[in-house]
């Protein structure tokens, strides 16, 4: 089914292509910047993109390293997972830029742990904006997070995961004393396993904020503790609500001050968590992120999704 082999486009197919695909713009609506302590969540659903003229329109977005990445994946699958990660970043990124700058010429850098970054072209009379992004997928889902002066990170799980080893043992192998007593303490297994899912998201969110990642940052050096928590766990009901989400350091560099924390459930079958450093310029205690949430065919079409597919399950 896919379009790539051997760094060749097959002859595309687009008999029965859906009329909404071929109508796609030619250019990328501009999307006005998030506020600060607002995230911009855009998410694809790999499935629903099913045309091959416009994987290849896609494809053509792409550096010749990010080009030969997607071609170095084993599977059809694999590939075109790659290949929508790099287009929803990088159309995502663009409509920021008001048509100034065009996807395909987009440059990144990685930070010393290996976190992407806009490496901007300076130009005399125009500012780029101070965009932050971050990129988080599973097999059924790719999101891209975006935010305005301020770090963030995101994680995706899929509700349904499943675990390949018991579930405490995992968490003594990765959480804290206090997160495994957290665990330890829920009877019900559905309970404790989607409780550990969304511990794992909060935390892998918190260290992608950091632009650490998991070797710089363990999940042990840290507690994600969950207030007002009831004993078994994060509700699974939209109408409960936890007050609040912090994260402590258990060694000696205290690297936990000013984050802010939102999960969430998307698209009915993942779990969602968004990390965000407080900007310096709003004042003392919590400021709770808000979040506009975007379900995308890039090229193609945007959606608002409301609570039906968002919605937020700690305040």
């Amino acid at each position: 089914m896919f379009l790539f082999r051997r760094s060749v486009f097959l002859r595309m197919n687009i008999h029965g292509l859906p009329r909404n695909l071929c109508s796609a713009p030619s250019t990328l609506l501009p999307v006005q910047l998030p506020t600060r302590m607002e995230s911009h969540l855009w998410y694809v659903v790999p499935e629903e993109v099913k045309s091959e003229t416009l994987l290849k329109r896609y494809f053509e977005l792409l550096s010749p390293c990010e080009k030969k990445n997607v071609l170095r994946m084993r599977g059809d699958e694999l590939q075109k997972r790659a290949l929508l990660a790099r287009a929803l970043v990088r159309t995502t990124i663009a409509r920021y830029t008001n048509e100034r700058v065009d996807p395909r010429s987009l440059n990144f850098k990685k930070n010393s742990y290996g976190k992407p970054e806009v490496d901007w072209k300076i130009e005399d009379d125009w500012q780029p904006p101070a965009l932050h992004f971050n990129i988080s997928h599973t097999s059924s889902l790719i999101a891209c997070g975006v935010a305005f002066d301020s770090p963030i990170g995101i994680d995706v799980e899929e509700k349904q995961r499943k675990l390949k080893h018991h579930i405490i043992a995992l968490a003594r192998r990765y959480f804290s004393s206090h997160e495994v007593d957290h665990l330890t303490s829920i009877s019900d297994f559905e309970l404790q396993r989607h409780q550990f899912i969304k511990l794992w998201t909060l935390k892998e969110a918190y260290v992608k904020a950091m632009g650490r990642g998991f070797s710089a940052s363990p999940f042990k050096t840290f507690t994600i503790k969950l207030k007002a928590a009831s004993t078994r766990g994060i509700p699974e009901s939209r109408d409960s609500k936890i007050s609040e989400i912090t994260v402590e350091s258990l060694g000696s560099e205290d690297l936990t001050n000013n984050w802010q924390f939102l999960l969430l459930e998307l698209a009915g079958s993942h779990y969602g968590a968004i990390c965000m450093e407080k900007h310096n310029t709003l004042g003392e205690g919590n400021v709770p992120i808000k979040l506009t949430a975007r379900r995308t065919i890039p090229l193609v079409e945007d959606e608002f999704v409301g609570t039906d597919a968002v919605y937020q399950l700690v305040d």
